[in-house]
């Protein structure tokens, strides 16, 4: 009995999510949040045509082309720290983890010049409803990747420190995950409130 149980192939785990369940429960709330301020805008929008038209023209594109670059770039450094942590690479986790912390920094930077930029003319959330979405979904994103990077800080240390390997990556796994969500929402972002007419 023993020999023929043994000869059948063993059942493959099942799969599931990379990280922690609460950490994704917390990504898809995030995410749900930034769909109805995305439909609320979009709804904004399609009462205010040429008003948004026009002073979408304001934005500067070419940085918000680059802080997407940034963005997408910090994102998969991310990923190669992830795949280096299950090679017990550590060295090279933490490196990675490192070069998507600077590139979160270079999307703050530049944000912050786009800011004090708006706001050397005079813009602000009261100046007209384009505006007020624009700085009210940019502003919200931009406290997201501030967190996002204090997650990364955190786990480069924990990183550096071992923590994270072959025997267990879930930590990182989530940070990571949430690090992606937040890549993911300004690729929704930039075209909708840069691009789209």
């Amino acid at each position: 009995m023993t020999a023929i149980t043994s000869a059948l192939p063993a059942e493959a785990p099942a799969a599931r999510l990379p990280g922690y369940l609460a950490v994704w429960a917390f990504i898809l709330a995030e995410m749900l949040l930034f769909a109805v301020l995305f439909v609320s805008y979009a709804f904004a929008r399609v009462d205010n045509v040429e008003m948004f038209n026009l002073y979408q023209q304001t934005l500067d594109r070419n940085a918000g082309a680059i802080n997407t670059l940034l963005l997408v770039t910090g994102s998969w450094f991310v990923v190669l720290a992830v795949q280096a942590a299950h090679r017990d690479d550590s060295r090279a986790a933490g490196r990675n983890i490192a070069f998507g912390f600077l590139c979160g920094a270079g999307f703050l930077a530049i944000k912050v010049f786009e800011y004090a930029a708006k706001f050397g003319e005079g813009i602000s959330l009261s100046s007209n409803t384009f505006y007020r979405f624009y700085i009210g979904l940019t502003f919200f994103h931009f406290m997201h990747v501030i967190l996002g990077m204090v997650v990364l800080a955190i786990l480069w240390v924990k990183t550096r420190q071992g923590a994270y390997g072959s025997h267990d990556a879930h930590g990182l796994q989530s940070g990571a995950a949430y690090w992606h969500m937040v890549d993911l929402l300004w690729i929704v972002l930039f075209p909708l409130v840069y691009v789209m007419r």
